[in-house]
């Protein structure tokens, strides 16, 4: 039997997405079943030794640290897995490249773009293997909406809507946490957290953007602060963007936590002449589309939006398990993207999202951000 090529990961961070990115890597062999690769978090790195410990003591991690660099430079290490704040993401890239580290960031990319530039650029010099984990790629509905849009059933897509919203800022008295911080997320606040997610899938769906216009909102001045102080808000809580393709297409992206009633609620509708599609995160084992050239019949006929199971239909390896017919959640395409990024650290050849793929996202989000502080179009 051909032994397995071990795959060594040193994990910056462990908060929600922290365990996150833990829980997807080592449930890979449950969803994955036999792969020619074995990957481990073999190492975990937070703001204090007491923590990183209490963490490796319960989640079976062999090393724990209170240093970056300790795990950055350790050499059984292979890979180093970004999931602490924007703000630090640049500075941790640099050191791990020059380590020789393969790289795993979590979005957006960085806090700003010249940042962001840096990195991709660090990136393409470098024989490493580095991507971004937006996940929201990896879910099997969104995998059949692009193979279908590929396949030219939409024809030329005419406009989309793109909508991901929270209701995480509608409680003033709840103390901020570091997302609505400008000094830690960056100074777009809702667009790098929400907002990165729905332009990546904009792109990866519609293809580049043009232009944009933009509107941020802040609907609560002062709210609780970290400290539990009051604090005076100073990153937008909604985005509102107006895009425009490089192919012609028109559409409309909203990232708010300011959505009284929602959960998770991210949702895209896109519009072609052939066709069109639909799908909800909330109900993300289905996407629906609208094959225009089913004719509508006396009773409806076969017309209409269809519902397609895309369920646990994911291509080999991991389709099998739990089920092709099993229902999927949103931990299932953090599992994807990790399970893509590492089968590409394994064979060495780069897979999307790639830092130049992180880098557009935020162009993107910094002439939004250009547009909503004159008022005016901006080119991407």
């Amino acid at each position: 039997m051909t032994e397995k090529r071990e795959i060594r990961i040193g994990l910056l961070g462990f908060g929600f997405m922290g365990k996150t990115h833990a829980f997807a890597v080592s449930n890979l062999p449950y969803y994955c079943g036999v792969l020619p690769f074995h990957a481990q978090v073999y190492g975990v790195a937070t703001r204090s030794l007491d923590k990183s410990m209490a963490v490796a003591a319960e989640f079976g991690i062999p090393l724990a640290v209170d240093s970056e660099d300790a795990l950055i430079n350790c050499p059984d290490i292979d890979v180093i897995d970004i999931c602490t704040p924007n703000f630090l993401h640049a500075d941790t890239v640099r050191r791990a490249l020059a380590a020789g580290k393969h790289i795993l960031c979590e979005k957006p990319l960085a806090d700003d773009l010249s940042k962001a530039e840096e990195m991709a650029s660090l990136a393409a010099g470098s024989d490493c293997i580095c991507s971004v984990l937006f996940n929201n790629r990896h879910l099997s509905a969104v995998r059949r909406a692009k193979q279908l849009i590929e396949e030219g059933r939409l024809g030329r897509i005419l406009s989309f809507d793109f909508r991901y919203l929270h209701n995480s800022c509608t409680d003033t008295a709840k103390k901020a946490g570091w997302k609505q911080i400008a000094d830690i997320c960056g100074k777009g606040g809702v667009l790098l957290d929400l907002g990165s997610h729905i332009i990546d899938l904009a792109v990866f769906l519609c293809g580049k953007f043009s232009k944009v216009t933009a509107k941020s909102q802040i609907a609560f001045p002062t709210r609780t602060g970290m400290d539990g102080s009051e604090w005076k808000t100073d990153a937008p809580e909604a985005f509102y963007i107006l895009a425009e393709t490089e192919s012609g297409a028109h559409g409309s992206l909203t990232a708010s936590k300011l959505a009284v009633g929602t959960n998770d609620d991210l949702e895209f509708a896109i519009y072609g002449t052939k066709g069109s599609l639909r799908f909800s995160l909330m109900e993300p084992n289905y996407l629906e589309f609208y094959d225009a050239d089913v004719a509508h019949e006396p009773y409806g006929g076969f017309g209409g939006f269809t519902r397609i199971e895309c369920a646990g239909r994911y291509p080999a390896p991991a389709g099998s398990f739990p089920s092709p017919k099993a229902a999927q959640g949103w931990l299932r395409g953090h599992v994807m993207g990790i399970y893509t990024f590492l089968n590409s650290v394994y064979m060495g050849k780069q897979d999307a999202p790639t830092f130049a793929d992180g880098a557009y996202v935020q162009r993107i989000m910094d002439a939004a951000l250009a547009s909503d502080a004159d008022g005016t179009e901006k080119a991407v």
